[in-house]
C-alpha cells in the first residue's frame, strides 16, 4: 500500500511502525506541517498496561519509550494547607517531545519518510492523490476531517472550566494536586514529572474565579508569578514556565470534547484526536491515540485482500468506538466532578483525596459526598454492598447516557 499520514504525532508516528513492521513493502510518508523537535505540551501520562500492548506492537519503541519515561506511585494533594498522602497503581510520565524524537528515529530506521515542515492544507493536496489510504492524525482541528464535515459529523462539547498548560523546573516523584482556596473561589493544580530536569502543571478554575483574580486580563509573566504566590507550597520556590516554545505564549483554554459520528471516507479515516478527545484530568489522551494506531494496524493486517479497504476501516471504527466507551463516561464524570468541586471541599483533606479517585463514578453526583464516602469505605470491607455498587454504577451511567442524547 502506499499510505499518506498527515500529522507527526504519537498515532501517526506509531501507526507508520506498525504497518512497516507488517509488510516493509508499503510505501509510507508522514507529513508533519511543524520543525522536528517542536512541539505543544510538556509531559504525557500513560499506565503500565499502555507499555505491555506496545510491546506486542513494537518491542523497540515501546523498550525507548519506557526507559526514557519516570515513574511514580503515590498520590498527594495539598488543601488548602495540608498535605495528605494516597498509594496508588504504579504511572509513568514522559516528555512529548522525547517520545516524537523517539517514535520519529524508530519510523525513519524502518524505511518511514518523515517529512516535516511539510503542511497539508486540504484533502485535494497532490500529496495525497495517489495514495491507497490517507490517515487523519493531525489533531481536533484536522483540516482533512474539515475537508467534508458533513460527512464526519464531528461535534463538540466545551467545558465550562478554563485551564493552562504549564512547564516547572520543580521534578515530582509523584502525581500531586494543589487545592487553593481565594476570596474568588478555588484554583488548583495537577502536577507530575515527565524528566529528570522538569514536570508538568495543568492549573485550573471556574470562569469566575478565572477573571475574579484577574487571570483574564493579566499577560504571561503577571499570571505565572500570581500562580507561583497560590502554589508557592507545591513548587518550593520553583518557577512555573510558559509554552515550551519561546516564542508562543501559554493560552488560557476551555476543553472541547470531540466526537465523530463516522471515522472514514471512502480511503481517508481518522486517527487520534482527529477522531475524539477526552478529557485531561483522566489522563489518557496519548494511550488512546496510540491504541487507536493499534486498531487499525490491526484490522488492516486482517482485511480479506486488497479489496476489503472499507470493511477494515469500518471494524476499526467500530471497535474503537466500542472501545471507548468506558474511557469517555470517566472523562465525562472527571471534567464535571472538578466543574463542581466545591461540593466536595467541605470534606476533610484525606476524604475529599478518596473521592477524587472515585470521581468516574456514575453514582456520585447523586449521593451526598459524606454519604458516598462513608458507603465507598463500606464497600471495601463489605462484599454484598461491593456487588450492589458494581451493579448500579453502568446501569445509572446507561440511564443517564440515554437521558442526555434524547434531551429527555
Amino acid at each position: 500500500m502506499k499510505i499518506a499520514c498527515v500529522g507527526g504525532g504519537p498515532a501517526g508516528l506509531y501507526f507508520s511502525i506498525l504497518m512497516k513492521r507488517q509488510d516493509p513493502s508499503h510505501d509510507i510518508t508522514v507529513y508533519e506541517r511543524n520543525p522536528a523537535g517542536s512541539t505543544y505540551g510538556w509531559g504525557v501520562t500513560y499506565w503500565a498496561g499502555l507499555l505491555d500492548k506496545l510491546r506486542a506492537g513494537d518491542p523497540e519503541s515501546a523498550d525507548a519509550i519506557s526507559a526514557a519515561s519516570v515513574r511514580w506511585t503515590d498520590g498527594v494533594a495539598i488543601v488548602r494547607d495540608e498535605r495528605t498522602v494516597h498509594r496508588g497503581d504504579e504511572g509513568f510520565g514522559i516528555g512529548r517531545r522525547r517520545m516524537l524524537t523517539l517514535l520519529a528515529e524508530r519510523a525513519e530506521a524502518l524505511g518511514v519518510r518523515v517529512e516535516f515542515e511539510h503542511d497539508i492544507t486540504g484533502a485535494d493536496c497532490p500529496e495525497l492523490a495517489d495514495a491507497d489510504l490517507v490517515v487523519a492524525a493531525d489533531g481536533v482541528n484536522s483540516v482533512l476531517r474539515e475537508a467534508h464535515g458533513d460527512h464526519f459529523g464531528a461535534a463538540f462539547a466545551t467545558g465550562r472550566n478554563r485551564y493552562i498548560w504549564l512547564g516547572t523546573t520543580k521534578v515530582f516523584d509523584s502525581f500531586s494536586f494543589a487545592f487553593k482556596e481565594t476570596d474568588h473561589g478555588w484554583i488548583w493544580c495537577y502536577a507530575y514529572g515527565f524528566s529528570g530536569e522538569q514536570s508538568t502543571c495543568v492549573v485550573e478554575c471556574s470562569p469566575e474565579t478565572w477573571s475574579g483574580l484577574g487571570l483574564d486580563t493579566l499577560g504571561e509573566a503577571d499570571s505565572l508569578h500570581l500562580m507561583e504566590k497560590l502554589f508557592h507550597d507545591l513548587l518550593d520556590g520553583h518557577a512555573l514556565i510558559g509554552r515550551a516554545q519561546a516564542d508562543d505564549a501559554a493560552q488560557w483554554l476551555n476543553f472541547r470534547t470531540l466526537t465523530n459520528r463516522v471515522w472514514h471516507r471512502g480511503n481517508l479515516v481518522l486517527l487520534g484526536d482527529a477522531a475524539h478527545t477526552t478529557h485531561y484530568s483522566i489522563g489518557a489522551g496519548t494511550t488512546l491515540a496510540l491504541e487507536d494506531a493499534l486498531a487499525l494496524a490491526t484490522a488492516l493486517r486482517d482485511r480479506q485482500g486488497a479489496g476489503d479497504l472499507d470493511g477494515a476501516l469500518t471494524r476499526y471504527a467500530h471497535r474503537r468506538r466500542a472501545e471507548l466507551l468506558s474511557a469517555q463516561s470517566a472523562a465525562r464524570y472527571s471534567a464535571q466532578w472538578y466543574e463542581n468541586l466545591p461540593r466536595y471541599m467541605r470534606l476533610e483533606p484525606a476524604q475529599m483525596f478518596a473521592l477524587l479517585g472515585q470521581r468516574h463514578s456514575p453514582l456520585l453526583p447523586h449521593v451526598p459526598p459524606q454519604l458516598y464516602y462513608r458507603i465507598d469505605r463500606a464497600a471495601g470491607r463489605l462484599e454484598p454492598l461491593r456487588r450492589l455498587k458494581r451493579w448500579l454504577g453502568p446501569r445509572l451511567a446507561r440511564t443517564l447516557h440515554a437521558h442526555t442524547r434524547t434531551g429527555a
